[in-house]
């Protein structure tokens, strides 16, 4: 598992190692059922505190991404398609949000939106 945090940035980074995690979870680049790295040992790794990389398990396990079982490691769960659907669909509005803030800047209408929508859609 490789996670790059960055110092500089705005996300906290507890929540770059939740956001890393899950998406190599969602593109099945960690399986379910996967032992993933102790709290001590990923603090360790990425050179911060144990903290940290308590909160981000907490948070992954919150959101159904991980079991935490004591004495025994923390795993990828077994989740829903639909969890991995829902992340998806977050994405994909983000992205939109970005591009409607971005074409408002230049006065592009909701129509000129949908329409290169369709054409990139339609390939």
């Amino acid at each position: 598992m490789n996670i790059i945090i960055s110092n500089s940035s705005d996300i906290p980074i507890y929540k770059q190692i939740v956001n890393q995690i899950k998406k190599s979870i969602i593109e099945q680049d960690i399986l379910q059922g996967q032992l993933l790295p102790s709290i001590r040992t990923l603090a360790k790794d990425l050179n911060i505190s144990v903290i940290t990389t308590k909160r981000a398990y907490e948070e992954l396990q919150k959101q159904g991404f991980i079991d935490i079982v004591a004495g025994k490691g923390t795993f990828v769960s077994g989740f829903k398609k639909e969890i991995v659907f829902e992340e998806k669909v977050k994405q994909i509005e983000s992205k939109l949000e970005e591009i409607i803030e971005i074409s408002k800047m230049i006065d592009l209408s909701k129509e000129e939106i949908i329409e290169i929508l369709e054409c990139i859609y339609e390939g």
